[in-house]
């Protein structure tokens, strides 16, 4: 049981190591939410939510999270006995609409601190299998098909085990071309478009069906599933669906219309891990493949991704890259790491979430906070 007594509210700023540019906007220095839950007992746990700056992905935000982790759910978990986390999701949804980044954010900060309590890593109590993932990286929009072939065969060479592509209009077929005729057709490669297609361009897109990807990821609107059904029915190329998979019942319109055939489940947007396990499991029994990708957060969102990653159905590799991917000094200890081959070990053997957060960087990186009671 846990009886969380207090939350502190953290937000830091992390500088990544380059500008990391979608079709919907970019970024260079991260604004991060860090959430720590205090115990009864002294016990702590960690969590992060991955909303933005601005709403150019979802349309929670880092100040309106803050905002209603504060004024809305918090209330509902502070001083309250907790004896099972698969209880947190259902708790926060009641009578709040949307708010999925704030949900997941205390929900997955539950679960860490119950792990910690329970004295058992966060990946065995959320169902996980595995003590190793594969690892996937992505890559930015580039300047030119040049450079993105430069930073693709490189990724290549350094072992990741998927190289995903961001993409948009004037920046693609070519783009991709030049890498799989750089890398060759054995090379994993995906697109993801962030939503930055209609199905007027249905004929274009169907381009990619001439090199071998893996998936082209959520092409059109981010809140579309219908629509997805009419590009997946011309294209042969697997369509993953990531922003429009927001629950449980996404994934069942998915699978009545055919809209897909890959699901991408990233905890902090489903509104935490009770939502996260609903829908690998529900995938999973309906032989859709899953993988975890990533928001660009700091070590503390990239240890739940890990946990989460390590389920059986997580048969993709995800973005769960390295911390020196992104950022100069990470805020966990030890960094992540990935091996030669790929691989990044899961922390099976150590309580919660299995790294340790980097107080002191914590506190020179710290823009303000807020101790919630």
């Amino acid at each position: 049981m846990v009886h969380v007594e207090k939350i502190i509210l953290r937000e830091i700023s992390l500088p990544l190591r380059e500008r990391f540019q979608i079709s919907s906007g970019g970024v260079l220095d991260r604004r991060v939410l860090l959430l720590e839950f205090i115990d009864a007992d002294g016990a702590v746990g960690w969590s992060e939510s991955v909303a933005g700056e601005q709403p150019y992905y979802y349309p929670d935000t880092i100040d309106t999270s803050w905002l209603v982790i504060r004024d809305y759910l918090a209330p509902r978990i502070i001083g309250r006995d907790i004896d099972d986390p698969r209880t947190v999701a259902p708790m926060l949804a009641d009578g709040v609409r949307g708010n999925l980044m704030p949900r997941g954010a205390v929900e997955m900060g539950i679960w860490e601190l119950t792990a910690g309590k329970q004295g058992i890593a966060l990946s065995k109590l959320l169902g996980g299998t595995r003590q190793r993932i594969g690892t996937g990286i992505s890559l930015g929009l580039q300047e030119s098909p040049e450079a993105l072939v430069e930073k693709a065969t490189a990724s290549h060479a350094a072992g990741y085990r998927k190289i995903k592509i961001k993409i948009k209009p004037g920046a693609d077929i070519d783009y991709v071309r030049a890498v799989y005729d750089a890398l060759g057709p054995k090379v994993p490669i995906m697109v993801d478009a962030n939503n930055a297609y209609t199905l007027d361009d249905t004929e274009h897109l169907k381009q990619f069906d001439d090199f071998n990807l893996m998936m082209l990821e959520q092409p059109l609107a981010w809140d579309d599933v219908r629509r997805h059904a009419d590009l997946q029915a011309v294209m042969r190329t697997p369509i993953c669906l990531d922003e429009s998979i927001t629950g449980v019942d996404r994934v069942q319109d998915m699978l009545a219309w055919k809209s897909g055939k890959i699901v991408n489940i990233k905890p902090g947007r489903v509104a935490g891990f009770g939502p996260s396990l609903a829908i690998h499991d529900l995938c999973q029994a309906n032989d859709i493949p899953v993988w975890c990708g990533g928001m660009l957060e700091s070590g503390v969102g990239r240890a739940h991704n890990v946990a989460l990653a390590s389920l059986p159905n997580f048969s993709l590799p995800g973005d769960v890259s390295p911390s020196c991917r992104y950022w100069e000094q990470d805020i966990v200890l030890p960094e992540w790491t990935m091996d030669e081959n790929g691989m990044v070990d899961v922390p099976v053997d150590k309580p919660g979430m299995g790294v340790t957060v980097d107080r002191d960087r914590v506190d020179n990186l710290t823009v303000h906070s807020e101790t919630l009671k």
